[in-house]
């Protein structure tokens, strides 16, 4: 068995806009307490924005050995990119986390005001517009969340279930390998017990447990 055919048991995760490597801890606890070796991928999300984040991810793991990769929010769209961009990746499986795949309301919303608009800073293009369909070797997950609590629901006004922030509908890409719906808003998607044990099964298995 070569090392791109050994079960990947190395994770990165990927956080979203306004976030930093900390805010991940709880699910990287979690994901570890599942067995696996878990790194975080940190980057300015305001200033920086995802065109070199995804430049410094690629080659991060470019040539290294099979690795898992979770992204919450944004974080999932860099990883999509990414993967994208970079097909020859080591990447074995990938799961979003309430990642507005195909484009965020609230961002868009959020864009036409002149005094909401900068606190998007350059990632404002990639959540506004989302990710292309997939179509990409990397089987992708998406685990999404439906409690309606946060500060999307005073921007956007979501068609069908929210998880306050992002809307169920916009995490639904053409091309997923497996959808599924924990109770979690979309700040606790990071801390769900449930969205943690969905993603660790998806890495494994290349899908959700319909039980959970």
């Amino acid at each position: 068995m070569d090392d791109s055919t050994k079960p990947a048991t190395r994770i990165v995760l990927v956080h979203g806009i306004w976030n930093a490597k900390s805010w991940l801890m709880p699910l990287a606890r979690r994901l570890r307490d599942e067995g696996f070796e878990v790194d975080v991928f940190g980057y300015p999300s305001i200033v920086g924005g995802p065109e070199p984040a995804i430049a410094v991810l690629v080659e991060r793991l470019r040539g290294g050995p099979p690795v898992h990769l979770v992204g919450h929010s944004l974080g999932g769209m860099i990883v999509l990119e990414a993967l994208r961009r970079a097909p020859d990746l080591p990447v074995q499986r990938a799961v979003c986390l309430g990642s507005p795949l195909r484009g965020s309301r609230a961002a868009r919303n959020l864009g036409q005001r002149r005094w909401t608009a900068p606190v998007l800073g350059r990632s404002g293009a990639l959540l506004q517009a989302g990710c292309p369909d997939w179509q990409g070797r990397t089987p992708v997950g998406m685990v999404a969340g439906n409690v309606a609590r946060g500060i999307g629901r005073l921007i956007a006004r979501f068609d069908g279930e929210s998880d306050g922030t992002v809307g169920l509908a916009e995490t639904r890409l053409p091309g997923l390998a497996a959808h599924c719906v924990v109770p979690a808003s979309h700040t606790g998607l990071v801390f769900s017990a449930a969205a943690a044990r969905q993603a660790a099964r998806f890495l494994r298995d290349g899908r959700f447990d319909e039980r959970d």
